[in-house]
């Protein structure tokens, strides 16, 4: 049971009693009558084989108020494209299956390069941002809500609690952010928001002063997480980066177009545990290793449109503050761990806060050496008034992969 503490600039929903999942859904299905409903779920093929999926798949049959499912399938080839059917069958819910690999939808991407408007890297943000532009081509839902297919503890409540906030009718909420403790096997996890990102944010305060932008984002419990909801005119106007900055950037965008009474953050979870990445010390293209560059450029990016300047001098000091911050986080999470009757390697996490020092630098010296840069993928607002057609061909590649297979 979480606390009823309001921190930050952004309303905290939380978790302040077990009430039924039965009277959640109850009314979620009322809602649904008036604001219907999808869920997005962007995945590897392989994630269907691994041990998260069956569970989540489980559960979702039994969700009652969700108009539509709309699965973003990577990395699959034909043979595996139609084990995803199979996969996906038992599901009562519509549900369609964007094969990002297959013919159809590769012949969309190419006319997306054509107008320079295609995703320039493939990734989970790439694979969102199809998703989202089905969802405006389905025309069917109002709310949409988003989660990871890695879910070790999935439990339908999870999804219940995500939309809710912007699925009832009487909240103006536009957007709604995920948040739980990442504490399983004994142990905390969550390396990259606990030991990057809340160091980062509050070295960056203390370099440049109290920012508006640096006080929202230190509003979200846990940034980084994978779950949101929002409603549809939400997609229009969305920038996102195709990179593990995909959670930064939407949280960017949210702040941009949206006023902070509009945007909440909701506890959807009392265990939370999904695969996780190594740390890839060796390696800047795997693992936690890249995860901390991009989310650390994602950051600078937005910055910079603030008019903050940055140069090797301050992308030092930076460095310095985050490094002694980071470390005495540390401290905190290993008392707070033993009270707890946890597990927390010291050793271990202060060679992340090493790696994610390294990383602030790493990612501060290609800020200033691709100023030209523009890492976001295109909104759909752009998209449309391109080609206005493309949304009609989307739907009708995605209907017919389905059709084709499926039968």
């Amino acid at each position: 049971m979480s606390d009823f503490y309001q921190n930050g600039i952004i309303t905290t929903l939380h978790n302040l009693r077990q009430r039924p999942l039965e009277d959640l859904e109850a009314e979620l299905t009322r809602f649904s009558h008036t604001r219907p409903m999808a869920l997005v779920l962007p995945c590897l093929y392989s994630e269907l084989e691994g041990p998260a999926m069956p569970n989540i798949l489980e559960h979702l049959c039994k969700v009652p108020y969700l108009t539509e499912i709309i699965i973003g399938l990577d990395r699959a080839d034909e043979a595996q494209y139609r084990r995803a059917i199979e996969f996906f069958r038992p599901l009562p819910q519509r549900h369609r299956i964007l094969w990002n690999d297959g013919p159809r939808l590769q012949a969309i991407d190419q006319q997306l390069k054509a107008q320079g408007l295609s995703p320039r890297e493939p990734g989970k943000g790439r694979n969102v941002w199809f998703c989202l532009g089905y969802i405006l081509a389905s025309g069917r839902s109002e709310s949409v809500a988003m989660h990871d297919c890695d879910i070790l503890t999935y439990d339908r409540s999870l999804l219940a609690r995500l939309i809710y906030p912007v699925a009832n009718p009487t909240f103006n909420y536009e957007f709604c952010k995920g948040f739980y403790a990442r504490v399983a096997d004994g142990k905390i996890n969550g390396r990259v928001s606990r030991l990057l990102v809340t160091p980062l944010l509050r070295s960056l305060k203390k370099v440049y002063g109290n920012l508006d932008y640096l006080d929202y984002l230190d509003s979200y419990r846990y940034p980084l997480a994978g779950e949101f909801a929002f409603r549809k005119d939400v997609i229009n106007d969305i920038r996102i980066p195709s990179d593990w900055g995909l959670e930064i950037g939407v949280l960017s965008e949210m702040k941009r177009n949206y006023s902070n009474n509009r945007l909440c953050q909701v506890d959807i979870a009392d265990a939370y545990d999904h695969k996780h990445q190594t740390l890839s010390a060796g390696n800047d293209e795997e693992g936690l290793s890249k995860m901390s560059i991009d989310i650390t450029k994602a950051i600078f990016r937005k910055l910079a449109t603030y008019g903050i300047v940055f140069n090797q001098e301050t992308f030092r000091s930076i460095k310095a503050s985050y490094f002694r911050i980071a470390l005495d986080f540390v401290e905190t999470y290993k008392n707070d761990a033993e009270m707890n009757g946890l597990r927390l390697d010291v050793h271990t996490e202060e060679q992340a806060v090493e790696l994610f020092a390294r990383n602030i630098m790493k990612a501060g010296n290609y800020f200033l050496e691709n100023p030209m840069e523009t890492p976001f993928i295109a909104s759909w607002n752009r998209v449309i008034s391109a080609l206005p057609d493309l949304l009609d061909h989307f739907s009708a590649a995605v209907d017919a992969d389905h059709d084709s297979f499926a039968s």
